[in-house]
């Protein structure tokens, strides 16, 4: 249910004093993220955010912001909030390997809803210009592109029985006995999560564990493929995937938090696991996350933390390296953004109510900057006028403007969630490789003049 508000009251007079006074207009050329990566500095992790996963501005300054750090400061990897195959596939193509003709051809493993989220015109050029910088490179020199989540469980299973089944058929087959635990659900995960999470069934925990320590062992005892050098990790963190991915169904019936915990946990493992995998003598891995700021910024500091006790990727990246680690927040006040109205829903071109006043991209749009980045670390007078926790707006794939308060706001320290933010005041939707009817049609409509009310969730 909703009900019609009056705007929400105007932004505070000194957050809005104190951010205009301390941010640092971007002026869109060439030059404009040099003062981001000076306060980077040498961190090894920079993870950039995203405050909707349908906003083209967000994936287009994430990936100027990543290939100058590739080129400037050496960085190895590139890991994203998508699932461990189907990046792979990309990570392959990026390296001169696979048979994918070009970028849109390399992504199109990406087949789950949100399809636009990863295949979409701005992934496909950056895509397009890692392989290029890595043409020529030596292999140990080039930059990889790799998944974090973990909802691929069957893909991941398949995975790891095709690897088997060509290096070690012994073990393929107790591998594909053991994987056979899951083939009453026909392929459901969710069905699956529910049978077990109530104890109507038994779980697949045993034996896709014992799968994992079976391929940790063939490595142990086989040396790498110099041909394909990848593909043992691939294998293994395939294997990991599943043994994840069967804990995180069976908990996501009995508890929505001990789920979320168990899905940031894997993506976490997972990039300490690329960490190992890179990192040479004396050349520590660098490695830049993409995903959204809801499991980039520092959940400690957040409603979903403080509240629910969520933790997230970047609290876990923060509390195991401190001072080598740089969170990057993004915020815009309106514009255009791709998304869902429900799940599994086909892709539109929505527009994006004007931010609440009372919410830090309110208090962002009253700075005038229309295009700045907001330095938060170290900042400590800023920091204290954003002590008190204050409104953020998060889009993910489904966007209810009608509910939006309801939907997509939630509470949170920014100073200290973030190290820094980019902001972009009005922004235009990623464009989706997938544009049908929908979409286009969303596309071509002429956006409203802002109204003076606008619905808001009770």
């Amino acid at each position: 249910m909703s009900r019609l508000f009056s705007r929400s009251r105007e932004p505070d007079a000194r957050q809005v004093e104190a951010a205009r006074a301390a941010a640092l207009p971007l002026s869109g050329g060439d030059d404009e993220f040099d003062d981001l990566l000076r306060r980077i500095g040498n961190a090894r992790f920079v993870l950039l955010g995203e405050a909707s996963h349908g906003t083209h501005e967000f994936y287009e300054a994430r990936a100027r912001i990543t290939l100058r750090l590739i080129a400037e400061r050496g960085f190895s990897a590139v890991a994203i909030e998508g699932d461990w195959p189907d990046a792979y596939r990309v990570n392959r193509y990026v390296r001169g390997l696979g048979q994918d003709g070009d970028a849109a051809a390399a992504l199109e493993g990406f087949q789950r809803f949100p399809t636009w989220m990863w295949r979409n015109t701005a992934v496909v050029e950056f895509v397009e210009r890692l392989r290029d910088w890595n043409h020529g490179r030596p292999n140990a020199a080039r930059t990889g592109f790799y998944g974090l989540d973990l909802y691929s469980l069957n893909a991941s299973m398949s995975a790891v029985l095709d690897f088997l089944d060509r290096e070690a058929p012994d073990v393929a087959a107790r591998a594909r006995e053991r994987y056979a635990c899951f083939e009453p659900f026909g392929g459901d995960s969710q069905a699956y999560g529910l049978m077990t999470g109530l104890g109507s069934t038994p779980s697949c925990e045993e034996g896709v564990i014992r799968t994992l320590l079976d391929l940790q062992q063939h490595r142990a005892r086989t040396p790498a493929d110099p041909a394909d050098p990848e593909a043992q990790f691939d294998a293994e963190r395939n294997a990991a995937l599943v043994r994840d991915a069967e804990r995180y169904y069976r908990t996501m019936y009995l508890s929505e938090v001990s789920s979320w915990n168990e899905r940031d946990t894997h993506m976490a493992s997972t990039l300490w696991a690329l960490d190992r995998h890179l990192s040479r003598p004396g050349r520590p891995a660098r490695i830049v996350v993409w995903a959204h700021n809801s499991h980039l910024g520092d959940a400690r500091f957040t409603e979903m933390g403080q509240a629910r006790g969520e933790l997230n990727l970047g609290q876990l990246v923060r509390e195991r390296v401190p001072e080598d680690c740089y969170l990057v927040g993004f915020t815009t006040h309106d514009g255009a953004v791709t998304a869902a109205s429900e799940w599994d829903a086909v892709a539109e071109h929505k527009r994006v109510n004007p931010s609440r006043g009372d919410s830090i991209e309110g208090v962002m749009h009253a700075t005038g900057h229309r295009r700045c980045l907001l330095p938060l670390r170290d900042k400590p007078r800023l920091s204290a006028q954003f002590e008190h926790p204050l409104l953020q707006r998060a889009i993910g794939v489904i966007y209810r403007p009608d509910t939006e308060r309801q939907s997509h706001y939630f509470h949170a320290q920014v100073a200290r969630q973030f190290d820094a933010l980019i902001h972009i005041d009005r922004t235009s939707a990623v464009v989706p490789l997938l544009a049908d009817e929908a979409w286009t049609s969303g596309r071509a409509a002429p956006a409203p003049e802002a109204s003076e009310t606008y619905p808001e969730g009770l």
